[in-house]
């Protein structure tokens, strides 16, 4: 799938260009493959299981803090349903079903599966945990000339400072 970028004259775009690009990777990666192996017992209709498995994690994408969100956000957005190999997307109910419909066996399965997606892409798993990781917890703010790239006058609270002084 060649993924291209850019400005049309149709009159339906998308406002989720950023994730539909990503979600086109992941496709093509088949990086969702794992989720295929959650049993959900349930009626497939237009979706399988899994694939509303992949919108509930759009939608939480697209900052969706709840499922009752999905409809005004992304329920209309079809480009965003072709990448993801549909014509539409589901309902929020359906969704909702979805989730209501597993049992504690697959919501294990579900954790094993998305294990497998994450893993090999976690930077944390590639550290080498056996040296010192620093953490600097010092907010204090630092004086830096006016050569320093992007610098700006701050605030530094309770301290007077020069225009050039940061």
């Amino acid at each position: 799938m060649d993924i291209k970028i850019g400005f049309t004259d149709e009159l339906t775009n998308t406002s989720y260009a950023p994730l539909a690009a990503l979600f086109a990777l992941y496709q093509h990666n088949y990086l969702f493959k794992p989720l295929e192996s959650v049993q959900i017992p349930m009626r497939k209709r237009d979706f399988e299981p899994h694939e509303k498995l992949i919108q509930v994690l759009l939608s939480m994408m697209a900052g969706c803090e709840t499922l009752a969100e999905f409809n005004p956000r992304l329920k209309h957005e079809r480009l965003l349903a072709q990448v993801l190999d549909k014509l539409w997307l589901s309902d929020q109910s359906s969704l909702s079903r979805t989730l209501d419909a597993l049992t504690l066996k697959q919501i294990d399965e579900l954790r094993i599966s998305t294990g497998q997606i994450w893993r090999p892409l976690s930077l944390v798993m590639k550290r080498d945990w056996r040296k010192y990781l620093w953490l600097d917890f010092d907010l204090s703010g630092l004086p830096c000339g006016p050569q320093a790239e992007s610098s700006q006058k701050g605030y530094f609270a309770g301290k007077k400072t020069r225009e050039a002084g940061n």
